[in-house]
């Protein structure tokens, strides 16, 4: 779009749209722009608990005020809008000359066009990647497959044990009996140690990325939760967001770390309506893949060596043995007393294992106490699996929460770690270790947000604030799972799942078997369950990139109405990010809406079909019964007459050759006889009797919580 020069400071400058034109030469974006203004004494807590901890740490170190926001200037994608490709167009013959600003008018949500090569820009950038990071990546995959092939084997034994002990009810049975049968031995303390740690770090050795992104440039960095505090006091003056990511779920480790980094900062601008009342932090549940081999894993090794406790002491000061932080720890056991628990090593770990679609809604959620649910051992596969594609997946959520502050510094808490962009290699991407699955930006949403960004740094934001960087963020993170970054070369959940349903219908059609249309009722339960759930996510995620849409107009007000220019005219601006998120999650709502009604229905109608046939197979057993009924008379007659005659005709006595008494005719057919009674008795009820051994099967040792 052209921008003339203003000429009179009586009027707003707005084109035909009502778009406001600023006069680039009048003001320099490097000192144009006004710190915002916020009340320094505003605090905010968590939870109760938190509440209860920044009482009593007034005195505690921390920033003394909010600090000036850093200048902004970034300059994005060069890909035209619709409107400006219109403006272009229009405007080519004329020049607009407009008046100064006295008063910066408000853009409307209806007024903003999302182009979908804005949205896709990055796209060829982080395809194409850096052949030393490559080389990187797969020398870190090595050794991470090195670790997890060690780590396998011990945990095969583990589970050959576990299931000798909790097993099956023939084990237990024969276990005794059988002396050539010996019980798998239990691996060496120092090995079960080793893998706990390996599917569940201890809290000080937990892996966090520090991300700083300046004018032009980016760095990452890797370092610990034992040295977090370090990184989020104070970033390099060339540095305007700093972003760091700790992979802790709900949990006493996540409550802490989230009360000390926000008391050691001023909150940034609130997100009043994205956020909950009184708490102007955003948060949303994410959806991701993961391997179900390693699903089942993580569970094991939790449920197992949880009810193991010659390993607790050990397990217990290995949580903190590397710990430089000044507080974490103490304000961990503290929080740990508060809410009436202990801070063991399986407590503050339970966090980190994902949570399936059916284990409740966890979006919202204030304490960590909210954050734990009984579970299992055994986990089911989804109907999602048995689309060929994601035959080896398994869809599970995760939050992922958001905390900001006025210094440029955003914190990001999440445990997940499984694949957000759907391609053609999903079994390649979930078969890589969870510990290596960041540094794929074909994987992570999280690692391309950093690739993005990692050339050009800030010089490619519509505003150098750390608000701009959040929506971003929170808006690529929550439209995952989808396959849109990597060109639609796979399906997406909502063709998967249609695809599922119509093989259901397929499966409804098929002629009756027995026992079949039971398995078919509880596939089709399942797909509805698997389908509500999502649906509630979207739900959720449509109210909260609404309340955005309105956070961001309001900032944008505010930031016009106190003449900051953006850094970029023609950078992708906040509103148009939630747009564009907003739209992404409206369609997904909508499409697993239909998607339930039609499963539902489906069900509705097997159940309308099972009926008819019922009803006609009870017509031809009317007629089989009137057949019976001849034979059942004829059988009352004769049995009774048959029975007597060969009973009483019975003489032993006058067989020749036969010392034998009758007494003992009946001890050789009666037992023959009781024989016969007793395999047909377990002939007979054998289906019962299978249904109660298969219970046994997938024995547990006693449920934990998580």
């Amino acid at each position: 779009m052209d921008v003339a020069s203003i000429a009179s400071p009586g009027r707003s400058p707005e084109n035909e749209y009502g778009d406001v034109v600023w006069d680039l030469s009048s003001q320099s974006t490097s000192s144009g722009s006004v710190p915002s203004k916020s009340d320094p004494s505003r605090r905010h807590s968590s939870s109760a608990s938190s509440s209860s901890a920044s009482a009593n740490r007034d005195n505690s170190p921390g920033s003394n005020g909010r600090r000036t926001r850093p200048s902004v200037a970034s300059n994005a994608s060069s890909f035209p809008t619709v409107r400006e490709m219109h403006d272009r167009r229009t405007s080519s013959q004329t020049t607009l000359t407009v008046p100064a600003p006295s008063h910066i008018s408000s853009l409307s949500s209806d007024e903003t066009v999302v182009s979908s090569k804005k949205v896709l820009t990055n796209f060829e950038k982080v395809a194409a990647r850096d052949p030393r990071m490559e080389e990187d990546r797969i020398r870190k995959l090595s050794r991470c497959n090195t670790e997890y092939l060690r780590q396998r084997s011990v945990y095969d034994r583990l589970v050959d044990w576990a299931d000798s002990t909790y097993g099956h009810l023939t084990n237990r049975i024969l276990n005794p009996v059988m002396k050539s049968r010996r019980r798998p031995p239990l691996p060496a303390k120092e090995e079960l140690v080793r893998l706990a740690q390996h599917y569940y770090p201890a809290r000080a050795d937990v892996k966090v990325q520090v991300c700083d992104f300046g004018d032009g440039r980016a760095e990452r960095t890797e370092v610990t939760i034992g040295q977090i505090e370090d990184y989020w006091q104070s970033k390099p003056d060339w540095v305007d967001v700093r972003w760091i990511h700790a992979p802790l779920g709900l949990g006493l480790t996540h409550s802490s770390v989230e009360d000390i980094f926000l008391h050691d900062g001023q909150p940034g601008r609130e997100f009043e309506n994205g956020g909950a009342a009184g708490w102007p932090y955003l948060e949303t549940e994410v959806l991701n893949m993961r391997s179900h081999k390693d699903f089942q894993e993580m569970r094991d090794v939790y449920l197992i060596l949880s009810n193991l406790t010659e390993l607790d002491e050990e397990l217990d000061q290995s949580s903190f043995k590397n710990d430089e932080n000044s507080s974490l720890q103490s304000d961990i056991q503290w929080r740990a007393g508060h809410r009436a628990m202990t801070a063991s090593y399986w407590n503050l770990v339970a966090s980190d294992m994902p949570w399936q679609l059916d284990e409740g809604l966890v979006m919202g959620m204030r304490g960590p106490l909210e954050g734990l649910q009984p579970i299992t051992r055994h986990v089911d596969p989804q109907m999602l699996s048995t689309h060929p594609f994601f035959k080896d997946s398994h869809l599970v959520r995760n939050v992922f929460r958001c905390f900001h502050r006025s210094d440029g510094i955003l914190l990001t808490m999440s445990p997940m770690a499984g694949v957000n962009y759907l391609d053609k290699k999903l079994s390649e991407h979930l078969s890589e270790p969870v510990h290596a699955m960041f540094d794929n930006e074909n994987t992570s949403a999280l690692r391309y947000v950093f690739a993005a960004f990692s050339d050009q740094g800030t010089s490619t934001w519509h505003r150098r604030t750390v608000e701009w960087f959040l929506t971003y963020l929170i808006t690529e993170v929550g439209v995952t799972p989808h396959a849109q970054r990597q060109g639609f070369n796979a399906p997406d959940l909502e063709l998967a799942y249609q695809a599922v349903i119509q093989d259901l219908k397929r499966r409804r059609h098929a002629p009756w078997r027995k026992n079949e249309t039971v398995k078919l009722v509880r596939d089709y339960l399942a797909c509805i369950d698997e389908l509500t759930t999502i649906n509630l996510i979207c739900q959720r995620q449509v109210k909260l990139f609404k309340g955005m849409q309105l956070d961001v107009r309001k900032f944008e007000n505010e930031d016009n109405g106190e003449r900051r220019l953006p850094d970029n005219l023609n950078g992708e601006s906040m509103r148009e990010r939630v747009k564009w998120a907003l739209t992404m999650v409206k369609d997904r709502h909508d499409s697993i809406e239909r998607l339930l009604i039609d499963a539902k229905l489906s069900m509705e109608a097997l159940f309308q079909l099972r009926s008819i046939e019922q009803n006609e197979l009870a017509i031809v057993s009317d007629s089989q019964n009137k057949a019976i009924v001849i034979f059942t008379g004829v059988t009352i007659v004769f049995l009774p007459l048959s029975f007597f005659t060969s009973y009483y005709g019975m003489n032993l006595s006058s067989i020749v050759d036969t010392p034998r008494t009758e007494g003992y005719f009946w001890k050789v057919c009666g037992s023959i006889a009781l024989f016969i009674v007793v395999v047909v008795s377990f002939a007979s009820f054998r289906h019962h009797l299978k249904h109660m051994w298969h219970g046994r099967r997938q024995a547990k040792p006693p449920s934990s919580m998580v």
